[in-house]
């Protein structure tokens, strides 16, 4: 089925914003300058970059333009940490712990991970709160897409700001799949917890602007401090 040229003219312009023409935070051209670039109407153009702004990847200001959005880290943390507090506030954790290795890419991940890497980075961080465990993460990502990852250790708390601002990927989107369970005996002797605490395990599959899985993260949330909230639409 033919896509209607609104959707092959976004289509356009996400590739532009993705391989960097356009980075985050930069001015997009105007609808007109945009319709002469890809050869559409104006009308096109328009359609476009609003369905760009419904899905979060540019800003429209009022007089000044459009603009690549430029996610700081609260935004990161609002639109990817799930935990809030008893008062439905958002969580700032404080991140104790983290390491980054390269290694082989397993065949599971490189059916999932965008253009079956060989190797990938892992990384592994442990946040607390209030000196209580917050979550303990497990993210990997491809080595191709972010070469030299380990010389930045150590990452800052918000990771996607840096894949935005270093490497220009921009996380857009998530898929995250819940279970309970008790966290067991191997993860509560590395961190001298008890193996009985409840625990949220959470698997996540994390989406650029090209919709390319770039990052596969398996969470453990611990609850006792912070809830995990989800907007349904």
């Amino acid at each position: 089925m033919t896509k209607p040229l609104y959707q092959t003219t976004y289509d356009a312009i996400l590739q532009l914003i993705a391989e960097g023409t356009f980075p985050p935070g930069s001015i997009l051209p105007n609808e007109f300058e945009i319709g002469e670039r890809l050869n559409v109407s104006q009308g096109t153009a328009r359609k476009a970059l609003s369905l760009l702004e419904q899905k979060g990847v540019v800003q429209r200001r009022q007089g000044k333009g459009t603009f690549v959005t430029l996610r700081t880290p609260e935004d990161s943390l609002f639109n990817f940490y799930p935990l809030r507090d008893a008062r439905d506030e958002q969580i700032v954790p404080d991140l104790r712990d983290q390491s980054v290795i390269k290694r082989n890419a397993k065949e599971a991940e490189q059916k999932i991970l965008h253009d079956a890497p060989k190797e990938v980075f892992v990384i592994s961080r442990y946040r607390m709160l209030n000196g209580s465990p917050l979550t303990i993460e497990e993210s990997i990502v491809p080595a191709p897409l972010f070469p030299g990852l380990i010389e930045r250790a150590p990452l800052p708390n918000a990771m996607y700001v840096l894949f935005q601002q270093a490497y220009a990927c921009v996380i857009i989107s998530a898929i995250e799949r819940l279970r309970a369970d008790m966290l067991g005996e191997e993860k509560a002797t590395s961190y001298g917890l008890d193996p009985a605490t409840p625990i949220i395990i959470g698997r996540r599959e994390s989406l650029d602007l090209l919709d390319r899985v770039v990052e596969i993260r398996t969470s453990i949330y611990f609850t006792n401090e912070a809830h995990y909230t989800a907007k349904l639409e």
